[in-house]
């Protein structure tokens, strides 16, 4: 293993050299934390397929800390671990299958996959890595675009031990607050779990969107909910509240959490509860919502447009 490792530039004073692929609202600040605070060989080699959005993030980080490539291979080819992060199964799989083109290129390199997507697609994912020489972890995190941007991302590991200690260096403390560890375990494991996890945000928006609704209608006000929030719910509950009460659920030019990519998980939590023959009917009355989200607002829908969706249903405008 260790001449693997010198023959990929592994184990240097300064670290891995790093690659990233994929620069959405959470691949752009995970990537500036990496610069920031990371321990790696300078530049990190990011890839994004509108290279204007990499050019961008470049030149906003240190100088000497990012470098901008062209093509998914040039960055494996530059790179001892590559990081991805895009935004559904097929991304994953049309990125994977191009990076690994070159076979001379991955062999005994480091592939980490930040994505949301169906446990299933990541444990083939991780045959047809390790099939080519390479090792694989899944790191899919929990967290919103700012956390990802204060590097408070909470990041769930999982693939064989020896791989996720050479990962673990850059989550807690660089670009997360904690890590959920389950070295050894299969790959599909931190997936399965971001899916489950993930329909507790959904459940989480549907309620305070109800709760809202409920109480605008009956008196009670949104100012007086609010104050409740904040006082038993401090956390994520208060800010998707504040981003109700405020509008923020239907300003944004960009979504924070993209209502097309809410619904792609909600349609991979209900085939793994179709597959074991669990119940989710919280789940299916928000994935309805989501549906009219994206109805009323297109690409800019976003998962907090769930209170618009309520408010329809409650004779009430989408926005409030």
């Amino acid at each position: 293993m260790e001449s693997v490792k010198q023959a990929v530039g592994l184990g240097g004073a300064g670290g891995p050299r790093l690659a990233w692929i994929g620069l959405g609202n959470m691949g752009r600040g995970m990537v500036k934390n990496l610069a920031e605070k990371g321990q790696f060989t300078s530049p990190i080699s990011i890839y994004n397929r509108t290279t204007s959005r990499a050019e961008n993030l470049a030149s906003s980080l240190p100088a000497g800390k990012a470098q901008v490539v062209t093509s998914i291979p040039e960055a494996v080819e530059q790179a001892d671990i590559i990081f991805t992060c895009v935004g559904d199964d097929a991304a994953i799989e049309e990125t994977i299958s191009t990076a690994l083109q070159n076979p001379a290129a991955v062999k005994g390199k480091l592939f980490v996959d930040c994505s949301t997507i169906h446990p299933d697609t990541t444990n083939k994912l991780a045959q047809t890595i390790n099939a080519a020489g390479a090792s694989f972890v899944a790191c899919p995190v929990f967290g919103a675009p700012a956390a990802a941007d204060s590097g408070n991302l909470v990041c769930v590991l999982a693939g064989p031990a020896e791989e996720v200690s050479r990962v673990k260096p850059f989550c807690k403390g660089v670009m997360g607050r904690a890590e959920i560890d389950y070295s050894s375990q299969p790959q599909g494991a931190a997936t399965r779990l971001k899916i489950v996890g993930n329909t507790f945000i959904l459940a989480m928006v549907e309620t305070l969107s109800e709760g809202h609704v409920l109480a605008e209608k009956s008196g009670l006000g949104t100012d007086n909910l609010h104050t409740f929030i904040e006082t038993m719910f401090p956390g994520p509950y208060t800010a998707y509240s504040t981003r109700l009460r405020t509008g923020d659920y239907y300003n944004r030019e960009e979504p924070l959490f993209n209502a097309k990519l809410a619904r792609k998980d909600a349609g991979h939590a209900r085939d793994l509860a179709e597959s074991c023959g669990a119940k989710m009917k919280g789940l299916e009355v928000a994935d309805q919502h989501l549906k009219e989200v994206i109805e009323h607002s297109g690409e800019k829908g976003d998962i907090a447009g769930i209170y618009g969706a309520v408010r329809k249903e409650s004779g009430m405008e989408f926005e409030n």
